[in-house]
């Protein structure tokens, strides 16, 4: 046997002559993108989502698509993937507050052709009853401008205003019906006074910037009118029974949860529930009081019982989607209130300011994140916490790095929608076996840029967190089931060998 050195000259030819090939046969497109996905595949061994596929832009539906095939990912729910969660649970809270977000955006395409939910009833009803009202406060914010006309602005602020007041109706109800919710704040439909055009919040009166809802009944504001209720029904048909949005959901449920233990990183979308003193809060579900590790284990599965329970015997579960969707202590959404009301009717801005929960101070303090990770099982010598949910502000010099680098911010506005706000195109954080690398990602221009300047892949690594000794496979969470796969088969070997086992013929 004797070595055999390449001719380079040769190995060069070599490839040309394969490349010719495919050009001559008209393959190369297929070519590039199949080497694409196999130098990807062979890139991302396993790939983590924190949270927020939806809500943001017409391609959540494309994403999940793609997503679907790829080889290994876990999700972990954000407030936005819980609230289409829960619409296709059948949640009514859900299912408005999806519809209306959609109206606030102009992102009917994904409702109607995505998803085949019908807006046609609600679009009728909205020209009905609000075909004087120029609608002008609930105008969408629209980010393909191009695309819609003045006319199509008008009609769509008009089904945006209509499911808004239906939204109010909805959420009432649900807070009526569970007083642990704690959330009668939110109730301000009956605080109105509809002749004087004013709201009264905290024993303070507000001028309305709308005083016109000819479907509110002042006496009992939180009933829906005959044709509202009609329009809810079909849209919780719809919802419900959305061939496409189910497989999607399904999706979620088998590679998704409210948080994720991998390789001694903690990951999850917003918080963990927390007191002004840190210490873990309680959110009573059904009598009982759940709080840290117990209170996400029992929202999970709540979720889970709500959509693939039988959905009339779990209505509590069900209600309990919206509550993840926008409670004041959803460890999901993380703040104390969602002050939508406030910010489409009052001009005071103090009003409309959403606190956040005490978790995001304390998670500063490196002594809070250990409490956190041993709460979950994680080491805190070596472990991190990494979420996402508030949009880290770099353009004004925020950075993704909490308690020296314990926790990691990745949300950075991968959502066009955002990137305005925090300066950048979102952050990728990978981990290998030399440790953490967190890169921040400039936002796309344009096609042409990408394949020019090659400007879709411009990065900056900003943060570098080397491990003393370099991990093997065997450290690995996965190195570890590989393990007792194993000695699995060995004792199988064994048995087989002794004769404890007999032989297929």
């Amino acid at each position: 046997m004797h070595d055999i050195k390449e001719n380079d000259e040769n190995k060069s030819e070599y490839n040309s002559q394969i490349i010719e090939s495919i050009i001559e046969l008209n393959r190369a497109d297929d070519f590039i993108i199949v080497m694409s996905a196999f130098i990807k595949r062979m890139a991302i061994d396993h790939l983590h989502i924190v949270g927020d596929i939806f809500d943001r832009g017409p391609g959540a539906p494309i994403i999940m698509d793609k997503i679907m095939g790829f080889h290994s990912l876990d999700i972990e729910w954000g407030n936005h993937d819980i609230l289409w969660m829960g619409a296709a649970c059948g949640s009514l809270g859900c299912i408005v507050n999806t519809v209306r977000i959609c109206s606030r955006y102009e992102n009917f395409s994904t409702l109607e052709d995505d998803y085949g939910i019908n807006t046609r009833p609600l679009s009728n009803f909205a020209m009905t009853f609000y075909k004087d009202d120029d609608c002008r406060m609930f105008f969408p914010k629209n980010t393909c401008e191009s695309e819609y006309n003045n006319t199509n602005k008008i009609i769509a602020a008009k089904i945006h205003k209509a499911i808004t007041v239906i939204q109010f109706k909805i959420e009432g109800q649900i807070i009526k019906r569970h007083p642990e919710y704690k959330m009668d704040d939110r109730l301000l439909l009956d605080k109105i006074d509809f002749e004087k055009g004013t709201v009264l919040i905290n024993g303070n009166k507000y001028k309305l910037k709308d005083t016109n809802y000819p479907t509110v009944d002042p006496k009992d504001p939180y009933k829906l009118t005959k044709e509202e209720a009609e329009i809810v029904e079909k849209l919780q048909y719809s919802f419900e029974n959305s061939e496409k949005l189910n497989k999607h959901v399904n999706f979620l449920f088998s590679k998704g949860s409210l948080y994720k233990s991998y390789n001694n990183n903690l990951l999850f979308h917003a918080c963990i529930p927390v007191t002004i003193d840190g210490e873990f809060d309680y959110v009573e579900i059904n009598g009982e009081k759940y709080k840290g590790k117990e209170l996400m284990d029992k929202f999970e599965m709540t979720a889970r019982k709500a959509f693939f329970g039988n959905r009339e015997e779990n209505q509590d579960s069900i209600d309990l989607m919206w509550y993840l969707w926008c409670g004041p202590k959803s460890p999901v959404f993380g703040k104390d209130k969602a002050a939508t009301f406030e910010r489409y009717l009052l001009e005071d801005k103090e009003l409309h300011k959403e606190n956040k929960n005490p978790y995001y101070r304390c998670i500063e303090e490196e002594e809070f994140c250990n409490n956190v990770l041993e709460c979950f099982g994680v080491d805190k010598n070596e472990g991190h916490i990494i979420n996402g949910h508030v949009p880290v502000k770099a353009k004004d010099g925020e950075t993704p790095l909490r308690a020296g680098g314990k926790a990691i911010v990745i949300d950075g506005g991968f959502s066009k929608a955002y990137q305005e706000t925090t300066g950048i195109a979102g952050y990728t954080l990978s981990y290998n076996s030399n440790g953490l690398v967190l890169a921040v990602n400039d936002p796309f221009e344009s096609k042409q840029k990408a394949v020019e300047e090659g400007s879709d892949i411009k990065s900056e690594i900003i943060l570098q967190e080397h491990v003393d000794k370099r991990k093997l496979v065997a450290d690995t969470d996965n190195g570890r089931k590989i393990k007792e796969e194993i000695g699995d088969l060995k004792r199988l070997l064994f048995a087989y060998r002794d004769g404890l086992i007999n032989e297929k013929i």
